[in-house]
């Protein structure tokens, strides 16, 4: 027997009356096999209301934050797809057809939809610096090429959203899902979506100096967690720079004269040095576990199957056409 492909779109919302029922009218119409979930955040206005009224499938998340409406949302909803596209209609959700097609024709783990703005102010100068930003510090940190890391519009396999921790609260929770797409070499595209600006009532819920913080906070934690070796080295370096600062006129001097007076500076010198070794070693010893928690994690992603399309899905709607795709990460061997 067949099993049907499932697709599921989990749409984040508060206080998105003015939107959330457009983007959930433009994915029924975009993928009118799958089933739309409209998490509800705390909203004070109709959101609720609307989404119902639209044809979606609301619950509720009271812990405030984007992130913890992911983590809800992954561990609720089992789909062999799942979609997930902000409430505000910024994004073009009529491409959800696009990004789901391009899934299972991979097959890929991840497609993100990368933003091309579309209008002008549909993305404020502030946030615009801040991505470019902070996808190039991803990119320096876990060396793979990335676009739009902050993008809210993606598709995932089972296999990511089932291994994929969720531990972010707020709008980190992107730069999350990037960093565990290129840490565990997942097979990830990107299509390009236009931007739009937002409807008229809507508000933006991203501060982008607090947001931005949040953010750079959550990449430098990665970095610690998931490049322990790396970040060690570097402050085992500098603490072996201060040692020798403080050190090399005390041995200089010691080999001049055969005495050492500046005792205090030379015990310090020391002790400074033999720091710096222990913070190396422990860079060494995270490193491993590090490696042994990320076999953990990938082993429960291959207990997942590939996503694949069965013959029923492909026979219904083709997409809206051509899908310019940029490969932004290789199937581990």
């Amino acid at each position: 027997m067949v099993v049907e492909t499932t697709i599921a779109c989990v749409v984040p919302c508060h206080n998105e009356e003015a939107a959330v029922g457009k983007v959930v009218r433009d994915l029924r119409a975009a993928l009118p096999e799958a089933v739309v979930y409209v998490y509800d955040n705390a909203s004070t206005d109709r959101t609720v209301e609307v989404a119902r009224e639209a044809g979606a499938i609301v619950r509720q998340e009271n812990r405030k934050g984007k992130g913890n409406v992911i983590r809800r949302a992954f561990a609720d909803v089992d789909a062999d797809a799942l979609l997930i596209i902000d409430g505000d209609d910024t994004y073009d959700a009529s491409r959800a057809r696009d990004l789901v097609d391009l899934l299972f024709e991979g097959p890929y783990d991840q497609v993100v939809g990368a933003r091309r703005v579309a209008a002008d102010g549909a993305y404020r100068a502030g946030h615009a610096v801040g991505n470019r930003l902070l996808t190039g510090a991803v990119r320096s940190l876990f060396g793979n090429d990335v676009t739009d890391m902050l993008s809210g519009y993606r598709v995932f396999s089972r296999r990511f959203v089932k291994s994929f921790p969720a531990l972010a609260r707020e709008f980190e929770t992107e730069t999350e899902m990037t960093i565990h797409a290129l840490h565990l070499r997942l097979p990830t595209a990107e299509v390009l979506t236009d931007y739009r600006v937002r409807p008229a009532g809507g508000e933006s819920k991203l501060r982008t100096y607090r947001d931005g913080w949040r953010i750079l906070r959550v990449i430098l934690d990665l970095a610690r967690r998931e490049r322990p070796s790396l970040v060690h080295t570097v402050l085992a370096g500098v603490l072996a720079l201060v040692s020798l600062v403080l050190g090399i006129p005390v041995i200089a001097e010691f080999v001049e004269t055969g005495t050492v007076p500046r005792v205090p500076t030379a015990i310090l010198a020391a002790a400074i040095m033999t720091i710096a070794a222990l913070v190396l070693l422990v860079g060494y010893i995270l490193e491993s576990l590090m490696h042994m928690r990320q076999e953990q994690t990938r082993l429960v992603h291959l207990s997942y199957p590939a996503p694949v399309r069965t013959p029923r899905y492909a026979a219904r709607g083709a997409g809206t056409g051509p899908v310019p795709v940029r490969k932004t990460a290789r199937d581990t061997p």
